[in-house]
């Protein structure tokens, strides 16, 4: 199948037509109306700083219903003992930048380039990008970001820079989204780490019907806060 270069305005092709590691089209840019005209469509960008501008909708699909979200025995310990305070929405660039930095086994550089960062930044002020922040006293220990449209959340990055912090803060924030009406996380493609927490893979047919479901659903749109569920004033 070929790989589409897309035109000037915000259109993709039928996710359908992605190669079968999921590869659909190069080019465009990340300006917010683009990125949101993917998500919705199921298709996301993915690239390095050497490459150009990658869009992909894999299939299968890894999500998460956030009703069925697993918490292992030992993470529920480390929750009851409160060792980190959960936020949303608090230090979203600090999250995306240290997600940027953090070194991953047997990858090379980030996908999180700075044109990423800006853009993703650009959609958090615009409500529409939000972060959830595991704190230790005053000290930023670990994170999440997505991007929210209808009832489904688009999971992104995490980080931890102690020990468990992502993991609370995955976990508080699909708490968090369950109670705001969202039903459903996309986790993009598999890893094992998600699938100990109850994500499954779907096929890509299976995840678009879902998702057109979700968005028929009022976005949650601006500043997001962890202890009020539903839209945010």
């Amino acid at each position: 199948m070929p790989i589409f270069r897309l035109p000037r305005e915000p259109a993709f092709p039928d996710p359908a037509l992605a190669e079968p590691d999921g590869l659909l089209a190069v080019g465009g840019d990340l300006e917010p109306e683009r990125l949101l005209t993917a998500y919705a469509e199921g298709i996301f960008p993915w690239f390095d700083a050497e490459s150009p501008i990658l869009w992909w909708s894999p299939d299968p699909r890894l999500l998460l219903d956030p009703a069925a979200l697993h918490v292992p025995r030992s993470l529920q310990r480390t929750l009851r003992r409160g060792t980190y305070r959960v936020s949303a929405d608090q230090a979203f660039e600090r999250v995306i930048r240290r997600c940027a930095e953090r070194d991953r086994p047997g990858q090379q550089g980030t996908w999180i380039t700075a044109e990423m960062v800006e853009a993703y930044v650009r959609l958090h002020r615009l409500g529409l990008a939000h972060s959830f922040e595991a704190w230790d006293g005053d000290a930023l220990a670990g994170g999440l970001y997505g991007v929210s449209l209808g009832a489904a959340f688009f999971g992104e990055s995490m980080f931890a820079d102690a020990p468990d912090a992502s993991k609370v803060a995955f976990v508080r924030s699909v708490e968090w989204l369950r109670s705001a009406g969202v039903e459903l996380v996309d986790c993009q493609v598999r890893t094992e780490h998600l699938v100990r927490f109850g994500a499954r893979e779907v096929p890509r047919a299976e995840f678009l019907a879902r998702l057109a479901r979700a968005l028929e659903q009022p976005t949650l749109r601006g500043r997001w806060q962890l202890e009020a569920a539903g839209p945010p004033s």
